[in-house]
């Protein structure tokens, strides 16, 4: 019995992506619905890299920051979308057990570097509102790279720790994971090994980077509450303010979903729901940051404004 569980460990090489387990002519409306999301995923991240960087007066913290977020959401988008949209069209749905682990890997380390960064962003306003005349000696060129440094730091080591956890466990040659892409639940519920020591794992450090970063945002925006409530006039708490609404909406939306993925002891109890909401923060957020960063911020709509208007007076 036990020669046998051991040579079915060996011959594990591969995993079998069941996906969204539809009719044919569902998975080809899937296949275009994911390819239309992740093109204007593309279209949108990519025009707000263009836009920060072509436009001097974008050439500050927050857009700096900005900047790292369009990449992040470029960067994980990219892990996902491309190897679904191939299983959408495939017969065999297959997935190298080292190619499982890499997208894992740099998945890992993309989200949980963008849980660090919106936590920065957060302190980025905070220092701007509270601390105006200090704001360009706090937010130096140096501490902005550092401070994103530091938050690919902490995502890397999320990273490591929950692959090697992850992929230690032994399979028993049941390879059929019930998800789009390789994750931790759907990961955990096809080994064949006790998984309470992973589960245990992946809750303590989904719960340790949700804590730590929720904690600097919140306190972040209670200052920046405290210190608008102060200015006089209604137009300048909502001038002041309004830099803020793009961040909490983005925050909303990352943290919601994520929370109600990994940080519940129950979380992977319903693969259709891990689905769901696993596209929320695949596909869908890193589509709506864009949007939400341009269609609510004025200096983004004037910059874009700006470069189109050249282009076409150019040509």
């Amino acid at each position: 019995m036990k020669s046998e569980m051991n040579r079915n460990y060996s011959e594990l090489t591969e995993f079998i992506l069941l996906g969204f387990r539809t009719s044919s002519e569902i998975q080809v409306l899937l296949f275009l619905l994911f390819l239309i999301i992740y093109l204007v995923i593309l279209l949108g991240n990519i025009s707000i890299l263009i836009v920060i960087k072509t436009d001097s007066r974008l050439h500050t913290p927050m857009y700096f920051f900005l900047r790292n977020l369009s990449l992040l959401d470029l960067c994980y988008s990219t892990v996902i979308a491309p190897k679904t949209l191939a299983t959408f069209l495939s017969r065999e749905k297959k997935i190298s057990y080292n190619g499982c682990a890499v997208q894992f890997f740099f998945f890992a380390l993309f989200v949980g570097t963008e849980g660090f960064l919106l936590a920065v962003m957060a302190y980025d306003r905070f220092s701007a509102i509270c601390f105006p005349f200090l704001y360009m000696v706090r937010m130096s060129q140096q501490a902005c790279v550092r401070l994103v440094i530091g938050s690919y730091v902490c995502g890397c080591i999320n990273s490591m720790i929950q692959t090697a956890f992850t992929f230690s466990l032994h399979f028993c040659g049941e390879n059929r994971l019930d998800h789009f892409f390789c994750d931790v639940p759907a990961l955990i519920k096809i080994a064949c090994v006790d998984t309470f020591v992973n589960e245990i794992v992946l809750f303590i450090l989904s719960s340790l980077i949700i804590i730590t970063t929720t904690t600097i945002i919140l306190v972040s925006y209670a200052y920046i509450l405290s210190t608008v409530l102060k200015i006089p006039s209604t137009h300048g708490r909502s001038k002041t303010f309004s830099t803020c609404s793009s961040h909490i909406i983005v925050v909303s939306l990352f943290y919601g979903t994520v929370f109600f993925m990994y940080a519940q002891p129950g979380a992977i109890s319903s693969p259709e729901q891990s689905k769901i909401v696993a596209v929320c923060y695949t596909l869908i957020i890193p589509m709506l940051n864009p949007l939400i960063y341009s269609l609510r911020n004025s200096e983004v709509k004037s910059a874009l404004k700006r470069i189109l208007l050249r282009n076409i007076f150019f040509h």
